[in-house]
């Protein structure tokens, strides 16, 4: 069965199950929680297996534009969340949960997306591929900078996110893909093993989000709605978007290759936020990573459908005009 297609659908069902769960005496959510770390790193093996070799390879010996857009995304999108994080009015644990929003790497939905809106899925894949690899570097530096602090406790709250990125994301992934290049698989088992693998991580990622949801319960009730906190993960998705774009062109990307960076800007690994929030902050910074994967995907489905729209619309025009030479 393949999630991806109503993935936004299925992160408004398993949420919603979550917070109107109707047995406080058996919450499943809740009691499968100290499974979150575990089912990540068997997503991110399967996403090193589903990972094109060749699109690997091609991303390792072409690392000028992949490597722009990466840095592009660590140094700006870090900058935004510090930038909202810092307005008064949040909660100290959510107020880090929003700044490491903007330090994770991108999500794998981008890829997904970019397809969709007719952007480069290679490069897509290509710019998710090395910001993931670099993020036991990249988050907790950019991490450490937003929280200007060289205390003991903050080093070793860094150290231990470094750990962590590579033991439950880089090392998984080296280990899929190395995999996928080892296994005798013919095309039929490589076809039915990568279907099962999207299924495992789009499963992964919405029961992340739900638990987050399931734990949050009393912060998301009626009266007590953080609507500060979603106007601030708005601005911050949006201002990934814009950064993504404008640096596209400012680079020379042509416009399959913009299309893909600024969905990959605008889109960060919220399920990898929530898991590294609570473990690092506790359940409440994994809120606004938690709220930040419905703000993206819904946005991001819709400027992948605008984008493919227009693409439509153009393709119409330039066939009206063939016609229209082709009977003089």
């Amino acid at each position: 069965m393949r999630l991806e297609r109503w993935l936004l659908l299925w992160l408004v069902l398993f949420s919603g199950a979550a917070l109107f769960w109707p047995w406080p005496d058996f919450d499943l959510f809740v009691l499968t929680a100290e499974l979150g770390q575990p089912m990540f790193a068997v997503t991110m093996a399967c996403i090193g297996f589903m990972l094109p070799p060749k699109e690997v390879d091609d991303t390792l010996r072409n690392l000028g534009s992949v490597g722009a857009g990466v840095a592009t995304q660590y140094l700006t999108m870090p900058l935004m969340a510090f930038g909202l994080a810092s307005i008064p009015g949040l909660s100290p644990e959510t107020r880090l949960g929003l700044i490491l929003v903007g330090c994770v790497p991108g999500a794998m939905a981008s890829n997904v997306l970019t397809l969709q809106a007719g952007g480069n899925a290679s490069y897509s894949v290509g710019l998710t591929t090395l910001a993931t690899l670099l993020s036991p570097i990249a988050v907790p530096f950019a991490l450490g900078l937003a929280l200007g602090s060289r205390d003991p406790e903050t080093v070793k709250l860094l150290l231990t996110s470094s750990l962590w990125l590579f033991v439950t994301v880089v090392l998984p992934v080296i280990v899929g893909q190395l995999a996928s290049r080892i296994l005798p698989l013919n095309k039929v088992q490589r076809q039915q093993a990568t279907s099962i693998g999207r299924f495992i991580a789009n499963f992964t990622i919405l029961w992340i989000i739900a638990v987050v949801i399931a734990k949050n319960r009393n912060e998301l009730s009626t009266d007590s709605f953080p609507r500060d906190l979603v106007h601030r993960l708005f601005w911050l998705n949006m201002g990934g978007y814009f950064v993504g774009f404008v640096a596209g062109s400012a680079i020379r990307l042509d416009i399959r290759k913009r299309r893909a960076l600024t969905l990959e800007i605008g889109m960060q690994n919220a399920g990898l936020g929530a898991l590294l929030a609570a473990k690092l902050f506790g359940d409440l910074a994994a809120l606004p990573p938690a709220l930040f994967t419905f703000g993206c995907m819904l946005s991001g489905t819709v400027l992948a459908n605008n984008w493919s729209w227009l693409d439509r619309r153009k393709a119409a025009a330039n066939r009206e005009v063939k016609h229209g030479e082709s009977t003089k």
